[in-house]
């Protein structure tokens, strides 16, 4: 089992998986650059070479890939570059490359970017969690105050890995048309999303549902965008039980 964490998180996400998942798989995990322990440096990258890459030097032939938002795309890109290698998916909030942004959404970013424009992290963070922790229908109150700082610390060392590469630093898709070639992918494939998440992950996953060949659809409730944080046994058991289902 290979963990690719979300935009807002780094590896550390999965401590709290850690456990329940190395009993019954191998399992490999890992900071994307600029996130976590993975500086960033100069110059172009891209996220599923660097797994495909890992999974080379740590000899996983083939492995299910679960993937949260950033890592949900990474993962799409893995299975579509490298079918043979992928067993199995676990799509999670996921990203889709082409996808139209609302303007909701849109100007969230803009509030964020506004934030770190002006040297505010502490305000930057803030704007992060209200979005993707707390949900568009939820307060702060309203979410466990822990995942809210865990999620914090490690969305603020995603923002002092790479402010100072901003410009210099830029990462391309391995595959460009992920959203023209859903049809293509033959991994057994679970879509899941938070009851509470954005309305443009809803859309993203719905359609991920539909047009994955056999994928099934799962809604975790009194969740948003972190889902394996606040929700950690139901979130293992739907991913273990799938995984035991399609081996």
């Amino acid at each position: 089992m290979v963990l690719l964490h979300e935009g807002i998180c780094d590896s550390r996400m999965w401590d709290s998986q850690w456990e329940a998942f190395t009993r019954s798989h191998r399992v490999l995990r890992f900071d994307f650059r600029g996130y976590g322990r993975s500086p960033l440096e100069p110059g172009q990258y891209a996220s599923a070479r660097d797994a495909i890459e890992l999974l080379d030097q740590h000899e996983f032939e083939r492995a299910a890939l679960v993937g949260v938002s950033l890592g949900g795309r990474v993962a799409l890109e893995v299975a579509l570059a490298q079918p043979e290698r992928v067993a199995a998916l676990v799509l999670v909030g996921s990203g889709l490359p082409g996808h139209e942004w609302s303007e909701e959404l849109k100007a969230t970013w803009e509030e964020e970017e506004a934030a770190l424009r002006a040297g505010d992290l502490d305000g930057a963070v803030e704007v992060s969690l209200r979005t993707w922790v707390d949900g568009p229908r939820r307060r702060p109150g309203d979410v466990d105050a822990d995942v809210r700082a865990r999620v914090a610390e490690m969305q603020r060392c995603a923002y002092e890995l790479q402010l100072p590469f901003e410009e210099s630093a830029e990462e391309e898709l391995l595959v460009e048309d992920v959203g023209q070639r859903l049809g293509e992918i033959e991994a057994p494939t679970l879509v899941l999303i938070g009851e509470e998440d954005v309305p443009d992950l809803q859309a993203i996953a719905d359609r991920l549902a539909a047009e994955i060949p056999g994928a099934r659809r799962a809604t975790l409730a009194n969740t948003a965008h972190v889902p394996s944080l606040e929700r950690p046994r139901e979130f293992e058991d739907l991913v273990l039980g799938f995984l035991e289902e399609a081996a």
